[in-house]
């Protein structure tokens, strides 16, 4: 995922990379924010005169040196912080994203005196980003960076160290995820999800100070609200960005549609019509999920019949005795065998890679790029399965695209959109396939399961990535919603349930308590991680998916293709990564796929065999909600 730990409080320009969103494909991105003392004069562009396009020149330069200068120093506490978190490395982390808050709400407002002026389109492109890189900005006025970061640092914390003891036992939310994961008792899953969600009521207050604080700071800006400040990051119109996001949903919907009729059928099948009626959103807990986000922990209950077993990963990897380092190593091979250079010695030397016993630290894996440069990280609880194989994939693209930029301006440090960046490694795991996995010796070439296959291999894959699509499109609705003022903090909750109904057709196991507040237990809405990026993600990874798939001449089925040792393709693709966000993401699109179109096309042609395959199965039944 990508990384966006570094709080809400900073300028999102260099993302973070990492954090998958708590599932194999997300990354959060993390943006520190800087702070120490200025050793220079603060950058004003104050003058009574009228502004000219020398002073804003001047301006950019200097603004440029600042944030430089302050980033690493951000980046490393930051780092320290998620690897032991306690009350030291919380004060001292929340004091710099204060102090660096300050500098970017400064530099965010002294941009606006350029609005007007006629200049070259890459200095208002970097002027655009200093007003928009901050995803939570705190208005201009004493205290509001100081409390902002506060509130931050604390919800992040409630998360990271939240528990829940069960059966007279503290679990962390690895293990109450192992239990979801694994359960077919839906006593004990309802007990277990319901229980994860006691950790986040205390973070209710703290949020809607947060959301204030953030409208205020984004109207300061020029925005309606935060949510408007959001969606006009994306080289467009803030409302024409909300349709694109709707139209490419409507193209993928009708999959979903047939998923989620198949996997209810076979749900009710395992648990009767009590736990699971046909005419009805399904069970949160059921899905195998914390967050029902993706469902292939229960592809067992629904693996369909004469249809073959696929490919087991996890199987694969203990078979073999892979460990967590061999995981990793693996999918750096894979970007080395399209004409990328290894990653620094440092990297194996200070990422982390499996979670310590002795201290708390925060899981959620993420892709670090320290000093801007070549000091690349992982951070991730590795765990030694098919899920986190694709993660370590998924995390090693943000790493390798950080890599690509790093002769970009400081302000262009960042994928082409945020979604761009959430997609390279996962476009990367799509060429994970039966050959693949013959050709790097993990599965034996007898045991390559033939076209007859293909539905059970489509069907694991659909479990995980079309189960996300409305996941990832409702999240930021509700924010929007909440930024917007239509959801008030007493409707967070029942707003929160509106959406995952209206989009993914699923319920809560019971009713939920006046005092829930269950979007908390998503990592990325206490830790302020914007979270369309990964709706994105999963549209354009098939995109470039199949653009590198035309580009070597393959004219198999598309979920079959994979460009391992390609190294045309990895030219190709490096040259789009390189551009980082130096130009319109419709710019870097087309450099790799010759296109400038999001486009969910990919997503239906991929899975072509299996949407067949789900509406035979369906025929006759009453689908929907």
């Amino acid at each position: 995922m990508r990384k966006a730990l570094l709080l809400a409080t900073g300028l999102s320009i260099l993302t973070l990379v990492g954090c998958k969103a708590e599932t194999k494909t997300e990354a959060q991105v993390q943006t520190p924010p800087p702070a120490t003392e200025q050793k220079t004069a603060p950058v004003t562009a104050e003058k009574e005169s009228p502004p000219t396009p020398q002073e804003a020149k001047e301006f950019l330069q200097a603004a440029e040196e600042e944030l430089a200068r302050e980033n690493e120093l951000v980046y490393r506490m930051a780092w320290v912080q998620n690897n032991f978190i306690n009350m030291d490395s919380n004060y001292v982390l929340q004091k710099l994203n204060a102090d660096y808050a300050k500098i970017g709400t400064r530099l965010a407002n002294e941009a606006k005196r350029f609005n007007d002026l006629d200049l070259p389109a890459d200095m208002k492109r970097k002027l655009n980003v200093l007003k928009t890189g901050n995803v939570f900005p705190a208005p201009d006025k004493d205290g509001a960076a100081e409390k902002l970061s506060e509130l931050s640092t604390k919800l992040g914390s409630i998360y990271s160290t939240g528990k829940f003891e069960y059966k007279d036992k503290e679990l962390t939310l690895g293990q109450l995820s192992d239990i979801i994961a694994t359960s077919r008792d839906p006593e004990e899953l309802q007990a277990v999800w319901e229980g994860w969600r006691t950790v986040s009521p205390a973070m209710k207050d703290g949020y809607a100070k947060i959301v204030d604080i953030a409208n205020e700071g984004s109207r300061e800006l020029g925005f309606k609200d935060t949510g408007d400040l959001w969606r006009g990051g994306y080289d467009m119109e803030a409302e024409a960005f909300a349709a694109e996001a709707d139209r490419l949903w409507g193209q993928v919907k009708p999959l979903y549609d047939q998923l989620h009729c198949y996997v209810r059928t076979g749900l009710n099948q395992e648990y009767g019509d009590e736990v699971v009626p046909l005419d009805q959103p399904i069970r949160a807990d059921l899905l195998g999920n914390m967050w029902a986000q993706s469902w292939g922990n229960v592809y067992d209950l629904v693996a369909p019949e004469g249809a073959g077993d696929g490919v087991d990963i996890t199987k694969l990897l203990k078979e073999n005795d892979y460990t967590v380092i061999d995981m990793v190593k693996t999918a750096e091979d894979f970007f080395v065998s399209m004409g990328f250079e290894p990653l620094p010695e440092t990297f194996w030397e200070r990422s982390l890679f499996v979670k310590p016993a002795d201290r708390e630290v925060a899981c959620h894996a993420s892709a670090w790029d320290v000093d801007n440069k070549e000091d690349l990280r992982i951070k991730m609880c590795t765990k030694i399965n098919g899920e986190d194989f694709i993660t370590v994939h998924h995390e090693l693209g943000h790493n390798f695209y950080q890599r690509a930029y790093m002769d970009q301006p400081f302000y262009y440090k960042n994928g082409a959109n945020d979604g761009f960046h959430e997609a390279i490694g996962d476009m990367i795991a799509l060429s994970i396939t039966p050959d693949y996995l013959v050709e790097i010796g993990l599965l034996d070439e007898a045991n390559v399961p033939g076209e007859d296959e293909d539905i059970a291999l489509l069907m694991r894959q659909a479990m995980d990535k079309i189960a996300f699509l409305p996941f990832g499109i409702m999240i930021d609705q509700w924010r929007w919603k909440v930024f917007s003022g239509e959801y008030s903090p007493s409707e967070y909750n029942s707003g929160w349930w509106e959406l995952r109904e209206k989009y993914q057709g699923i319920r809560p196991p019971s009713s939920r308590p006046g005092d829930a507040f269950d979007p908390g237990a998503k990592y990325h809405i206490p830790n302020n991680v914007p979270y369309m990026r990964y709706f994105l993600a999963h549209i354009l990874q098939f995109q470039f998916h199949k653009a590198a798939c035309d580009m070597v001449g393959y004219d198999g089925p598309l979920h079959r293709c994979s460009v391992y040792g390609n190294k045309e393709v990895g030219s190709k693709f490096n040259a789009m990564m390189e551009m980082g966000a130096s130009k319109p993401w419709p710019d870097a699109l087309e450099a790799f796929t010759g296109t400038r179109d999001m486009d969910g096309s990919a997503v239906v042609e991929y899975f072509a065999p299996l949407m067949a395959y789900l509406e035979a199965k369906n025929e006759g039944k009453s689908c929907g909600w």
